[in-house]
């Protein structure tokens, strides 16, 4: 393999049209959930809470393109990082947060937020940050991006879904909280599925890069991390707080960067590659944050 960019990650379309409708479902799960408990934070800890917000949305990818400028990544491993960087807190976070003792109130609203603004923002997102980055910049224009046709067909699977769910919450409430959670655990099960088929066959790839990439990854997942607890510290959030903050920021929804990779950037090498370590990874890196919390937590009590 001269470039790792000659391997492109290819399900087929059929498999394409198919991750799209999950993600819709799960975008209409998620606001199906939508509550005005969801945001209360927003009231009761507005410190606290948008430092989460601002760090998520603003903040880690200002770190990625730092980290970018500082390492000169392979431009597609380069557009992964932002891709990874742009997309909405994972669900996984909220069951890491119970575990790790942290603020699961925060977690689930955070979350909650993140996945709102990313469907009108992720795509605005990922194409600013790209284009502030060179190498990216001049990768977007090579493979012919058709911007509009990217923010729309991103709008449609993750805004329209998004209001559909909002409605049904406002008008049926019974049938929101009847369908939510079948239609999470099932979209969330097979989101996994993709990350794990998407690794398989990235594996050619994860050869060619060797263990560089997973360095890199392993790196951009602790600097996000940081980024979470440094961003509650400065608000001066209490330690179940520090560690939602912890978790929310470190925990994407890489999932969601596979699936716009495979339908909207050709699936390209370098960058599918980032998002299917991250989806593995990140996992790893927050079992063993919450296990260290809770080791210290019985410590302290012993």
């Amino acid at each position: 393999m001269n470039d790792i960019d000659d391997f492109q990650l290819d399900l087929g379309s059929t498999s394409e049209i198919g991750m799209a409708v999950v993600l819709a479902v799960m975008m209409f799960a998620v606001a199906l959930s939508l509550k005005p408990s969801s945001f209360a934070f927003f009231r009761t800890e507005p410190r606290v809470y948008l430092s989460g917000v601002l760090s998520q949305i603003i903040g880690l990818p200002i770190l990625t393109l730092a980290l970018c400028f500082l390492l000169s990544p392979h431009p597609s491993v380069a557009l992964g990082m932002i891709l990874i960087s742009c997309c909405p807190g994972g669900n996984t976070s909220n069951l890491i947060a119970l575990f790790g003792r942290a603020n699961t109130a925060l977690s689930v609203s955070l979350t909650a937020t993140s996945s709102v603004f990313a469907a009108f923002l992720t795509p605005l997102s990922i194409l600013f940050w790209s284009g502030l980055y060179p190498p990216t910049r001049e990768l977007l224009t090579q493979i012919d991006i058709d911007v509009v046709s990217f923010l729309i067909q991103t709008l449609v699977i993750l805004a329209l879904p998004l209001l559909m769910g909002m409605t049904v919450r406002h008008l049926a409430p019974k049938v929101a909280d009847v369908l939510q959670t079948p239609l999470a655990v099932i979209s969330g099960l097979a989101l996994l599925a993709i990350i794990l088929i998407a690794s398989l066959r990235l594996y050619p790839v994860f050869l060619a890069l060797g263990l560089g990439l997973f360095g890199l990854v392993i790196l951009h997942n602790f600097c996000a991390f940081t980024l979470g607890n440094l961003a509650a510290r400065i608000v001066k959030a209490d330690q179940a707080s520090r560690r939602a903050l912890t978790i929310e920021v470190g925990i994407q929804n890489s999932g969601l960067g596979i699936v716009i990779l495979l339908t909207q950037l050709n699936g390209l090498g370098g960058a599918a590659a980032v998002a299917g370590l991250w989806g593995v990874w990140h996992l790893i890196g927050g079992g063993l944050l919450a296990f260290m919390w809770r080791w210290k937590d019985a410590r302290s009590a012993n």
